[in-house]
């Protein structure tokens, strides 16, 4: 295969992520919600060579215009992910992601005892007290959390 080469085929309409951090891949897809059980393809290439990062993950989703309210959820995960947006085999919208003010029933609080870990019909949110590095506050119990125990907690 040459260095011109695809690893991946390109997508006719969708979201490409790129420069995902190296081995967040499948977090990347389990913060989106994305399954590929909905027969669009999802494409993950994961160890890509790249000149910013040394390596890299990528993941592809065709069919899926990924809003921004989803894609800020990757700034804990990866916060150098660009977001693109493709129609027709074309990039027209790039973006970065960004921390956002809370996260809404997106991550649970690593707090057992929390009530939006408990069976009753509460929604977890975890605020963002701090972007850099991130800091996050649970709204019901107040428990103090770091990014590393939200993602080993998944």
């Amino acid at each position: 295969m040459s260095e011109k080469e695809l690893i991946i085929n390109r997508i006719r309409q969708g979201t490409v992520l790129d420069h995902i951090e190296s081995g967040h891949a499948f977090n990347v897809l389990a913060a989106l919600d994305i399954k590929g059980t909905d027969g669009n393809q999802v494409s993950v290439a994961m160890n890509v060579p790249s000149k910013r990062l040394n390596k890299k993950d990528i993941v592809k989703v065709e069919n899926r215009i990924l809003v921004v309210d989803e894609t800020n959820r990757l700034a804990l995960i990866s916060p150098n992910t660009t977001i693109n947006i493709i129609q027709n085999y074309k990039i027209t919208e790039k973006r970065n992601v960004k921390l956002p003010k809370s996260f809404v029933d997106v991550f649970k609080c690593t707090n057992p005892t929390c009530i939006s870990n408990a069976s009753e019909p509460i929604i977890s949110e975890l605020l963002v007290l701090k972007k850099d590095p991130p800091k996050l506050r649970c709204k019901y119990c107040s428990r103090i959390l770091l990014p590393e125990e939200i993602l080993l907690s998944r």
